[in-house]
């Protein structure tokens, strides 16, 4: 089942929170919704044996990044420089930002 709410974005900044790449960092390369993961650069790297085909004239062992969870990861507050929660606010002109709780800055995307 999808979750409704989420509060991390492509292009953001995340830290894993569990799992066997704990403590790193690392951005968000795609979102995949129904799943509830996110791809995110350089983290859960594995390694895939590929035959030689006509497409990639050379076979061997290629590492890419594999889907996380987006419950093992927490947002980084760019101003704390720490792993937050995020509270939603309403600015006057009616748009909604993504608030860190820790600083009360608003967190851009």
């Amino acid at each position: 089942m999808a979750q409704n709410n989420w509060h991390i974005k492509k292009d953001d900044k995340v830290k894993v929170i569990a799992g066997k790449d704990k403590g790193k960092i690392g951005k968000v390369l795609s979102i995949k919704r129904k799943s509830n993961r996110l791809v995110i650069e350089n983290i859960n790297i594995v390694k895939r044996h590929t035959r030689p085909s006509a497409s990639q004239s050379q076979g061997g062992i290629v590492e890419s990044e594999a889907p996380i969870h987006w419950s093992n990861v927490m947002l980084m507050c760019s101003k704390c420089v720490t792993p937050v929660r995020i509270k939603m606010k309403r600015l006057d002109d009616g748009k909604k930002v993504r608030v860190c709780r820790k600083c009360n800055e608003i967190i851009d995307s």
